[in-house]
């Protein structure tokens, strides 16, 4: 079986890689990628040394090379990591979204089934679901819910599953399509909540916290969300969607409040700045599929995955202070500077929270 994982240099396509190589040794594994700023060769160094396995750069939205790529490769399953994935740069530059997204997993479609593939599976996300209310904790997304996307990025995601079913009704494609909530832990780009909260904290920075911090997201550690996927591919049923989470509810400003305390920081560092347009209030997964058709559950819990996050960057120094020094310097001055110099009023019911923690 050869493998073709797009996308497989950014954060969680570098972790199923991994997973696949210690747990399918088998198998080859070609991983394409783009290499834009979340895309790291440095990620595979490791994978470099495997024989099953190789890397090729290149932009899933390029018809030709994809496709002389498919013909000289002869892929029998292909797992498309591959997407612009962060909310506040698709409101910047919603079209760079539209074109790797959607465009891209268009190409990747195609060229499936022009040549054969055995499985497609699609990488989605929870957001094509929008958000749920924080008054009503019984409410779980459902595989069967209707897409109420909030963002650009979200909008392209939708629209990739909703084409990735279509091609299995029109052309008889064998797809498959998980969507998973927040995931965490080793090789995540310093933009999102985790790791930013991590970094600063260590360089005792402030920390910028959207809104009031009552967002609630489900967290998943990266590597129960790898066994997932690979669950699905051996055993998913064509056509089927998949959600995954990590059963994990947890508010934004707690998961920041955890970090502080395993680093031994201050919560004085928390600099509340203003929310992002559409921000989603909630979401929460109903796994209850997975469980029921294969008996998946995660295995890593919040307090386990965060230490062992907080370890790897403790222990990849190197990497990622490489990753701060560069082009994420800047968009980081144009997302948060402004919002930490101009500060936040706190609407009336959300003075409470912000006195605990001053």
């Amino acid at each position: 079986m050869k493998y073709l994982i797009t996308g497989g240099a950014g954060f969680i396509g570098t972790n199923f890689i991994y997973y696949m190589l210690e747990n399918h040794p088998e198998y080859e594994y070609v991983c394409l990628d783009k290499l834009t700023y979340a895309g790291n060769l440095a990620n595979l160094q490791k994978a470099m040394e495997y024989k099953n396995f190789r890397f090729v750069k290149g932009d899933i939205a390029d018809r030709k090379f994809v496709f002389d790529l498919f013909e000289q490769e002869r892929f029998d399953v292909v797992v498309n990591f591959a997407a612009e994935s962060h909310v506040d740069r698709s409101i910047e530059t919603p079209d760079v979204f539209l074109v790797t997204n959607v465009l891209g997993t268009q190409v990747l479609l195609d060229a499936s089934r022009k040549f054969g593939v055995k499985r497609f599976h699609q990488i989605s996300t929870d957001e094509v679901y929008g958000d749920l209310p924080l008054d009503r904790p019984e409410l779980k997304f459902k595989e069967t819910d209707n897409l109420r996307p909030s963002s650009p990025y979200s909008a392209s995601k939708a629209s990739a599953d909703l084409l990735t079913l279509a091609y299995y009704r029109t052309y008889g494609l064998p797809v498959t399509i998980s969507r998973c909530s927040n995931n965490y832990g080793p090789y995540q780009f310093p933009e999102k909540l985790i790791p930013l909260m991590i970094i600063n904290a260590l360089n005792d920075k402030e920390l910028p916290v959207y809104g009031t911090g009552q967002n609630v997201r489900d967290w998943i550690y990266v590597t129960d969300h790898c066994e997932a996927v690979d669950i699905i591919l051996q055993k998913g049923k064509e056509g089927e969607i998949y959600n995954i989470g990590g059963n994990c509810e947890k508010k934004n400003i707690d998961v920041v409040r955890t970090i502080l305390e395993k680093l031994g920081k201050p919560e004085s560092l928390i600099k509340f700045v203003k929310d992002r347009p559409g921000h989603d209030l909630r979401y929460a997964m109903d796994t209850s599929k997975m469980k029921e058709e294969f008996g998946w559950e995660p295995k890593v819990s919040f307090e386990k995955g965060v230490e062992k996050t907080i370890e790897w960057y403790l222990n990849n120094e190197q990497w990622w202070k490489e990753i701060i020094n560069g082009e994420y310097l800047e968009y980081y001055r144009r997302m948060y500077n402004d919002r930490l110099k101009q500060g936040y009023t706190l609407p009336k019911e959300a003075i409470n929270e912000h006195e605990k923690i001053l």
